[in-house]
C-alpha cells in the first residue's frame, strides 16, 4: 500500500497583543510548546506543517491560554467542557 501523501496545512491567528502563540493538537500529542507561530508586524501569527490525510483536533495556546481557532468552522466538544477546532486534511 502506498504511503499517504502529506499536505501543507496553514495555521494563522490574528492576535496583536500576544507575546507568544503555539498550536497544539492531535498531530503533536497536545504539546503546548511544540509548534510556535511567528508574528508579523500586523499581529498575524502563522505557521504551517505537512500532515497526512485525516482528521485532527487542535487549539491555539496564546500566552498560556488555550483558544479555539476563530477561522475554523469545525468544532468538537472536548473533555474540559469547551471545544477543540477540527481540521480535515
Amino acid at each position: 500500500m502506498p504511503a499517504l501523501k502529506k499536505k501543507r496545512v496553514n495555521f494563522a491567528l490574528h492576535a496583536p497583543e500576544a507575546e507568544q502563540v503555539f498550536v497544539a493538537g492531535t498531530f503533536n500529542d497536545w504539546n503546548p510548546s511544540a509548534r510556535p507561530l511567528k508574528c508579523d508586524k500586523k499581529g498575524n501569527w502563522r505557521t504551517w506543517m505537512a500532515l497526512p490525510p485525516g482528521e485532527y483536533q487542535y487549539l491555539f495556546v496564546v500566552d498560556d491560554q488555550w483558544l479555539e481557532d476563530p477561522g475554523c468552522d469545525g468544532r468538537s466538544v472536548n473533555p474540559y467542557g469547551a471545544h477543540n477546532s477540527v481540521l480535515r486534511v
